[in-house]
């Protein structure tokens, strides 16, 4: 018999001898197993944990295999499910392919072919993961380079990106300022036909609407008092290339109306003139606004948010994908140290990183400037860095006195099951600190001491940790 590789296996079966039979066999083979009596209790393991394969019963007193196939299958297309069923036929079998199961056995089932197909399928399943992953990072490493992450959400933004760029269609990028949505539309352009012709950038919220249309499509001279010379506008530059709108939320209807009508005739007159003027131009858009809400307020035109909005790339806010942090405070640390001249080794990286508490923090902090507040409070660390390793002193008064950090609690007290590692620490820090605090009879200088930290760290971490010395020293009294 071939040894099966090693992987966790979800049991769901409300048979008790069934669920142990299989737990025995497949831990003998080297798997980790896990039981759900239930269909929903199945679920919800589902939900909290990932598997390498499920093994799914088909009767169950709560809800059918075939049901429970149909809910993991509507928000998960690859973990690979075997139906199990005393009720063998070929039109059961072929019901549970169709539905989305990888295979199918009846009870009693041949234990040495159950145990190869296993195998075969998380090893099949395996490698297209692994192909999967090489290709985002390939495409992530050669065809993105300015694009820093790894979070889930940003590479679908990426996919998303790969899959549109080649075409002709109008994008709309939305997302909280400080996202990165030009950068997003400069990738676009770059992994598009169009990457040798000019990318233009309009911001549409900085120009008052008559320059604002002077600068779109051009003038002639003596279209308006002070035009004493004819002049290109934007869109005439980027002929066979992209023009990116940046906030297009911000636009006067009336410059709408005539936005619409190049987007659909891909025409344009220049103002005062009578000649119009043929173009070719890919248009990307930007707003960190809700298009749809302005539609409704009547301040943004129906027919053009729907010729914008052909593709959506929605981008997510720093908050909603801190592990990518690190990553983005790495590339910030090499780009300014290259601009400063310091703190750079023979590759041309830097040597500069957090001490631990700056770090904490820097997770910590909501980001409400997202990526390019983050990139500001790296570029400041650079700048005032004395040392290799960056203290918390360096950081923005914004980080160091935002509030502290929430600790989450539950109705016990106890920080929740849910809670990340960084939510953990912060709670074991906070008790401890108050243990300490308690001992010494809340004197700061003397805890410090205990401590073993400077009285500056204890400080910045009674602030971060939002300790409350003066109310907790009367709780004591």
């Amino acid at each position: 018999m071939l040894t099966a590789p090693k992987g966790r296996i979800l049991i769901i079966d409300d048979e008790e001898d069934i669920r142990e039979s299989l737990e025995t066999l497949l831990t003998l083979e080297g798997y980790t197993v896990e039981l759900a009596p239930l269909a929903n209790a199945g679920l919800r393991r589902m939900e909290e944990s990932t598997y390498d394969l499920v093994l799914l019963d088909l009767m169950m007193p709560d809800k059918s295999g075939m049901e429970v196939l149909a809910e993991v299958r509507q928000r998960d297309r690859t973990t690979p499910i075997f139906l199990i069923t005393a009720y063998g036929s070929i039109d059961v079998a072929v019901q549970a392919l169709k539905s989305g199961a990888n295979d199918y056995f009846s009870k009693p089932w041949d234990n040495e072919k159950l145990l190869l197909e296993m195998e075969r399928q998380i090893a099949k399943n395996q490698l297209e993961r692994e192909n999967t992953e090489l290709k985002r990072a390939l495409k992530q490493r050669y065809s993105f380079p300015n694009i820093v992450g790894k979070s889930e959400r940003m590479l679908k933004v990426l996919d998303l990106v790969a899959q549109v760029a080649p075409s002709r269609a109008t994008i709309l990028i939305t997302g909280e300022t400080g996202t990165g949505k030009e950068l997003i539309a400069k990738s676009i352009h770059t992994n598009s036909t169009r990457s040798e012709q000019p990318f233009v950038a309009v911001n549409s919220g900085g120009l008052p609407p008559d320059l604002l249309e002077s600068t779109l499509f051009g003038h002639v001279k003596g279209a308006f008092t002070g035009a004493i010379a004819s002049h290109k506008g934007m869109f005439e530059i980027a002929n066979r290339g992209t023009i990116f709108f940046d906030e297009i939320g911000n636009i006067s209807l009336e410059t709408q109306a005539k936005l619409l009508r190049v987007i659909q005739e891909r025409e344009f007159m220049p103002l005062g003139s009578t000649d119009i003027m043929q173009v070719d131009v890919r248009l990307v858009a930007a707003t960190n606004e809700d298009l749809k809400k302005l539609v409704e307020e009547r301040r943004f035109r129906e027919d053009l948010y729907y010729r914008l909005n052909v593709i959506n790339i929605p981008l997510p806010p720093l908050r909603e994908r801190k592990e990518d942090i690190p990553l983005l405070i790495q590339h910030f640390f090499d780009r300014f140290c290259q601009e400063n001249g310091k703190f750079l080794n023979a590759e041309g990286k830097s040597t500069l990183r957090f001490e631990p508490d700056a770090l904490q923090l820097l997770m910590e902090h909501n980001w409400p400037g997202n990526v390019r507040e983050l990139e500001n409070a790296v570029e400041r660390a650079v700048v005032l860095a004395n040392e290799t390793v960056v203290p918390v002193t360096v950081l923005p008064d914004t980080l160091l006195h935002s509030g502290g950090i929430k600790i989450r609690t539950d109705d016990t007290g106890n920080v929740p099951a849910d809670a990340s590692l960084y939510e953990i620490v912060a709670a074991f820090e906070r008790q401890r600190i108050l243990q300490v605090l308690e001992t010494v009879n809340f004197s700061q200088t003397e805890a410090a001491e205990m401590l073993r930290i400077p009285l500056s760290t204890l400080n910045q971490k009674i602030k971060r940790l939002a300790i409350d010395v003066k109310k907790a020293a009367r709780g004591a009294s």
